[in-house]
């Protein structure tokens, strides 16, 4: 178990959509940064595409270019991979028409990004998407949608939020309006924070043994898409 809920399941999720491609197929990693994922397709033939233009570490991908025009022929990829990217996107149905477009008929492809995270990657962050939204984008760009559902479960939003609070909530009685209620208020919370570790280390613990979907919101959504033959 890591101290990131949201990664470990979708380690999983890669493993699972890895296991179903034919030893030997030919896949493309949208976005793939330092290509931490790299091993779990190592069955396959990996490529990577990233415009390298964030300030953050980067491996040297096969493709150094934007994802709404990539170097390669039509129908080259048997599958394509693309987490945690799109939210990056000024343009996104570009660019999934651009994936459709490299994918091979009755190709597959794995897409993630968050519903609710924070402003990350600045400038390069745009957007974030229900799974509606995605819908809507990934049919408009051609493609069947074959699963759409959580990455991760509420108590990875529960995570995320005490993890926030943690840095973030404030401290003064005047932040919280001032007087006895503000008084008040700001001796509320600073016994709360006391909690906020232990009830962080709880609910990633919870999330990652179980993905709790009854309620509450996703952090992420994952689609399962794939190119009609």
């Amino acid at each position: 178990m890591s101290k990131n809920s949201s990664r470990d399941w979708l380690e999983r999720e890669l493993h699972a959509f890895a296991a179903k491609l034919t030893p030997g197929s030919l896949i493309l990693d949208a976005g793939a940064g330092d290509q931490v994922y790299a091993p779990i397709f190592q069955h396959t033939r990996y490529e990577a595409a990233d415009f390298e233009k964030v300030d953050k570490v980067y491996k040297k991908p096969t493709f150094s270019c934007d994802l709404a025009s990539i170097p390669v022929e039509d129908g080259r990829y048997d599958a394509v991979v693309c987490t945690q990217v799109l939210e990056h996107l000024p343009e996104p149905l570009v660019v999934l028409r651009e994936l459709h477009r490299t994918l091979k008929p009755g190709g597959s492809m794995i897409l993630t990004c968050p519903l609710w995270y924070e402003e990350h990657e600045r400038p390069y962050d745009f957007y974030r998407y229900t799974q509606f939204g995605l819908k809507h984008l990934v049919e408009k760009a051609g493609f069947v949608v074959e699963e759409v559902r959580w990455l991760d479960g509420y108590m990875a939003s529960v995570t995320h939020q005490l993890r926030l609070m943690k840095r973030h909530l404030p401290w003064k009685p005047s932040d919280f309006g001032g007087g006895l209620q503000g008084v008040v208020s700001a001796g509320a919370f600073a016994v709360f924070r006391l909690f906020l570790s232990p009830l962080r280390w709880a609910a990633n613990a919870a999330d990652s043994r179980n993905r709790y979907v009854g309620g509450g919101l996703p952090k992420n959504y994952l689609m399962i898409l794939s190119k009609p033959s």
